[in-house]
């Protein structure tokens, strides 16, 4: 199950820790370890980055999810982007689109207090014991909740309200005065616009998918190179549910995109 991870620890020194244990689990084919960063918090509440999930590709999803995570971990005090984030703390992401409400934000922020410091990351799991031991050990508190995208769905929906936004309008410039018929055609216009914002939207999130995908599946392949026969049995069913999970997304956003360049034709 594909989840985002967050280990809050004492300070930095054991956040550091937890995050090379992540990747001990990782190479014991324990979990998989898509990204993960390490953030602290000062004195004064602002949350900082101290090492960035630099094997992220720019752009993508897993990106942009932790990122926006640990934006909103910052609070109303605010984010210091570290060295080596990048453009990974781009535009804002809709946290609720991936299953990741203000609760899960809301319960973290409980226990990353003033001082303390967090590994905040994107795995895949069977079962919860061998990465909540870990941390345990290494005196973290796991707070965890799984990744389900549902972005694909809210592009069809929102393109679908604004065709019947042009169907509405459309059918209320045949019927408006000259007077009103300039105003009628400024909002088909806006209508027009947003729908063309969604289109390159849709076009870069596709991108966006696709390399997410492939680097989650380059991920369980190096898995897979090193692990014992059992444990390749398990990474390899993993690895089919992946690329079909991908492959799937794909199509779905890609049908979105068909939808959006069918409602911008004249």
């Amino acid at each position: 199950m594909n989840k985002v991870v967050v280990v809050v620890f004492g300070d930095e020194k054991q956040a550091y820790e937890g995050s090379r244990a992540l990747r001990t689990l990782d190479n014991e084919a324990s979990i998989t370890l898509y990204a993960d960063a390490v953030i602290a918090k000062d004195a004064s509440g602002k949350v900082a980055m101290r090492r960035a999930p630099d094997d992220v590709p720019v752009g993508t999803f897993s990106g942009m999810v932790l990122g926006s995570l640990i934006g909103l971990l910052g609070g109303p005090v605010g984010f210091a982007i570290g060295a080596g984030a990048g453009s990974l703390m781009g535009a804002a992401f809709d946290l609720t689109r991936v299953g990741i409400g203000e609760d899960f934000v809301a319960e973290v922020e409980e226990y990353l207090l003033p001082g303390k410091a967090a590994v905040v990351a994107e795995i895949d799991e069977e079962w919860q014991t061998p990465l909540d031991t870990r941390m345990e050990a290494l005196g973290g508190t796991v707070f965890r909740r799984n990744r389900v995208d549902v972005e694909d769905a809210y592009f069809e929906k929102q393109i679908r309200a604004y065709e019947a936004e042009l169907d509405a309008l459309d059918a209320e410039l045949t019927r408006a005065s000259a007077d009103q018929k300039a105003k009628v055609q400024k909002r088909i216009q806006e209508t027009h616009q947003k729908l063309q914002a969604r289109n390159d939207e849709l076009e870069q999130r596709i991108e966006a998918v696709k390399r997410e995908g492939d680097a989650k599946v380059e991920s369980l392949k190096q898995q897979i190179a090193t692990a014992n026969a059992e444990q390749k049995k398990r990474l390899e069913t993993k690895l089919a549910k992946v690329r079909a999970e991908y492959a799937a997304r794909t199509a779905k956003l890609g049908e979105a995109w068909e939808l959006t360049k069918s409602a911008l034709k004249p």
